[in-house]
């Protein structure tokens, strides 16, 4: 269990941040040659069985293989296309994070940071999850109707992660 985990990290390093760690080309929607991961490795025994592995037992199914690629499913703090497109979201979308990050986000809203896009959560209970990773959980409620009547986008990922490009403290309620 721990060594899936390491590989899935490991995994998100080289998907969404640094291809380049491992002289790593992503094309310009996010997939990587499975056989060139597996090749350009020396720190686990990688192999396609395992890839698999890490890819299907991930709670947060952050990675989808099609064919001989992969890609993670969202996260990017490199530029990639991940082809997606505008939906509708439920009228409310949640944000977890820390209390200790409130005061700055109730000042300057949710931004994208070193991400391509701000994520945010359809069901509370994923929200709360994904604060706890930071610290004390604090909840916010984003008002996606008001944004939509503003005229911001909003995208899914495959693993059903809200995506948009910035939340303003004008949607944002506790």
């Amino acid at each position: 269990m721990q060594k899936l985990r390491r590989i899935s990290k490991y995994l998100s390093l080289i998907l969404r941040h640094k291809p380049e760690a491992i002289n790593l080309k992503l094309d310009e929607k996010g997939w990587a040659d499975i056989d060139e991961i597996i090749l350009k490795t020396k720190k686990f025994s990688l192999n396609r069985k395992l890839i698999e592995k890490v890819v299907l037992e991930d709670n947060k199914q952050r990675y989808i293989i099609s064919g001989d690629k992969i890609r993670a499913n969202q996260g990017h703090s490199i530029n990639v296309n991940l082809e997606l497109k505008p939906e509708t979201p439920p009228k409310v979308l949640y944000h977890g994070t820390a209390t200790r990050f409130l005061d700055s986000i109730m000042k300057t809203g949710l931004k994208a940071l070193n991400r391509q896009y701000v994520h945010l959560s359809k069901d509370l209970k994923t929200a709360k999850n994904v604060g706890s990773r930071h610290g004390k959980v604090v909840i916010l409620n984003i008002d996606t109707v008001s944004m939509l009547k503003d005229g911001f986008k909003f995208y899914v990922s495959e693993n059903g992660v809200w995506l948009t490009n910035y939340v303003s403290v004008k949607y944002i309620t506790e």
